[in-house]
């Protein structure tokens, strides 16, 4: 999940100016700790995000440079477990995206031959093994070559020698693109890190590496073997976002809703028209339908399969990663990934074992070329743009339409795509202070309860999500019908329990009532009465609607509690890890 960055350059470029900037960018896959390494060997490491940490640090100017934000799997946060790490020598320097599987073996090796490791990861094992092989007379196409036939795991490597103007980058699993501009060539975990400078890409295949001098790249096979590769252009968001007026991005990706769900459809109208009929036409020739998702994704995709059950469709999901235990596919299975990133790990490792099996892959992604669209037959983007929070809100909006317009397309008549965004803007501001009221009477509770039935479960599921990510309130989403079933013993008085009642559904009501026989504080949100109301709609539009209700909470509460709303304690916006 970390972002990775490597510049090279035939002309000096600022260390401060241009490759911190572009690392900041990424600073959403992780934000434990960053650094950087230049040409001449200088490095820097610092713990915690860059923001405002880069005082004291004197900018120079360079021709070759890597740099990494890191989200900590192997190691605690620590200073000496930073990145970029080097050899012994200090004539290596490497950053790292992935996991290395038997790095335990490969470092113990490494050891016997009187190498010796300062820190807790998985990653320091990279530059002594390329120092170890260079010593043995093998080139650095060569040592790539022996790395990427020796090393289990995922990987976006790039590194580079003291005294080499060169960068070299290997890929397997883990997101590595080339952005081309002005004379220079820059590495990068996704094209966000550039793409206010240039529209032009290259993406690395798996077990691929390129070398990067100052005027020229060349990509190779895992074999050393050459590779032509295309230059993509692509459309993504140019300028960095910004917080304008806005206390943090979550709020401020929360009221883009009405204008990103209007974007997203009139692209079904123009743009995305073919796609959206193509996608249509894939559903219908498969004998069933398997989407396949994580966290927010997976919640969305539960209502798909609502709506497609609901058209006699024979559809399923499963959480990516249990889909290998629970889900079976077959050439006639259409399997549907949901993908804020288009990078998650888990759902691309799906992607390659049912292709493997003959499915056919489709997905509804918001990241243009990312790893998860390649590999689909066709995909549909939300249109959402960059959202920098790590909580998903308005992509998850905008992953409801794209539902909402394929089974629309299929035959569901219930909603009118055209009425959602202003039904959005009304939602916000009929509830906002009422939201805001209620978070000052729950931001001292422990424990909230969230109960839907329905297409109301995967909106209690999402709600109850945003509470544990945002402001670390212990939260069930939950079925409704499922209470009696043990959970009620829990509930006494004074215990928050948010009721998702669409169109007053009459199970809901009635479920509603036991807690409140129980003591709870019941908090009701409806389409037809309750303490927040939203606009008139069916169930399954109801989703969006009761969703942002319960990200408005979220927010409100985490604020109360004076806690990081962008960037929550152990998280990362891209889980590029299994």
């Amino acid at each position: 999940m970390c972002g990775i960055i490597g510049l090279v350059s035939k002309d000096e470029f600022s260390v401060r100016d241009e490759l911190l900037k572009c690392l900041a960018r990424l600073e959403y896959r992780g934000y434990d700790s960053w650094g950087y390494a230049a040409y001449d060997g200088a490095v820097v490491k610092r713990v915690g995000g860059i923001g405002n940490n880069t005082k004291g640090i004197t900018d120079m100017k360079t021709t070759v440079a890597i740099s990494h934000t890191r989200w900590a799997t192997h190691g605690e946060v620590t200073q000496s477990n930073a990145h970029p790490h080097s050899n012994s020598k200090k004539t290596i320097f490497a950053v790292h995206n992935g996991i290395i599987i038997n790095n335990r073996q490969i470092k113990e090796r490494l050891m016997k031959k009187g190498y010796k490791f300062v820190s807790e990861t998985d990653s320091e094992i990279i530059p002594h093994y390329f120092d170890y092989m260079l010593s043995k007379g093998k080139s650095m196409k060569e040592a790539i070559c022996s790395f990427i036939s020796e090393i289990e795991g995922t990987f976006a490597i790039v590194l580079f020698r003291k005294g080499d103007p060169h960068l070299y980058a290997i890929k397997r699993d883990s997101p590595l693109v080339l952005g081309l501009y002005d004379g220079k060539g820059i590495l990068a975990s996704d094209i966000y890190a550039f793409s206010d400078k240039t529209n032009k890409a290259v993406f690395f295949d798996d077990d691929e590496f390129a070398v990067l001098g100052m005027d020229s790249y060349r990509f190779y096979n895992k074999s050393g073997k050459l590779v032509r590769k295309k230059v993509c252009g692509f459309e993504w968001s140019r300028e960095e976002e910004k917080l304008k007026h806005y206390k943090h991005y979550m709020i401020k990706e929360i009221k883009e809703q009405p204008s990103a769900s209007k974007r997203l459809i009139d692209s079904f109208s123009t743009i995305q028209k073919d796609r959206l009929i193509r996608f249509a036409k894939l559903i219908r020739m498969a004998s069933r339908v398997v989407f396949v998702g994580a966290g927010t994704s997976y919640h969305a995709s539960l209502i798909g399969v609502s709506l497609l059950n609901k058209l006699g469709i024979e559809s399923h999901t499963i959480i990516a990663s249990e889909f290998e235990s629970f889900m079976l596919v077959d050439d006639k299975t259409l399997v549907i990934a949901i993908s804020q990133s288009g990078e998650t790990m888990d759902v691309v490792t799906v992607i390659k074992d049912v292709l493997k099996k003959g499915a056919t892959v489709a997905s509804i992604v918001n990241v243009p070329y990312s790893t998860i669209q390649r590999y689909s037959k066709l995909s549909i983007e939300i249109c959402a743009g960059q959202e920098v929070c790590v909580a998903s809100t308005k992509t998850f909006t905008n992953q409801l339409i794209t539902l909402f317009a394929i089974a629309a397309y299929l035959g569901v008549k219930e909603f009118d795509l055209a009425t959602i965004p202003d039904k959005i803007e009304k939602t916000i501001k009929t509830n906002e202070g009422k939201v805001r009221k209620l978070a000052r009477e729950l931001y001292r509770k422990k424990d909230i309860f969230v109960l839907g039935k329905g297409v109301s479960y995967p909106m209690a599921r999402e709600i109850a999500l945003k509470l544990k990510e945002i402001p670390y309130i212990h939260a069930e989403g939950m079925m409704a019908g499922e209470l009696k079933h043990g959970t009620i013993a829990l509930v006494e008085k004074g215990t928050p329990v948010i009721s998702l009642i669409p169109n007053e559904n009459v199970d809901m009501l009635s479920s509603t009532r036991e807690v409140e026989a129980r003591g709870a504080r019941s908090i009701i949100i409806s389409n037809t009465d309750g303490e927040l109301h939203i606009p008139k709609s069916g169930d399954a539009e109801f989703a969006i609607y009761s969703g942002i209700i319960g990200h408005l909470l979220s927010y409100y509460i985490a604020r109360l509690k004076n806690l990081p709303i962008d960037k929550p304690r152990n998280l990362a916006k891209s889980v590029t890890v299994r």
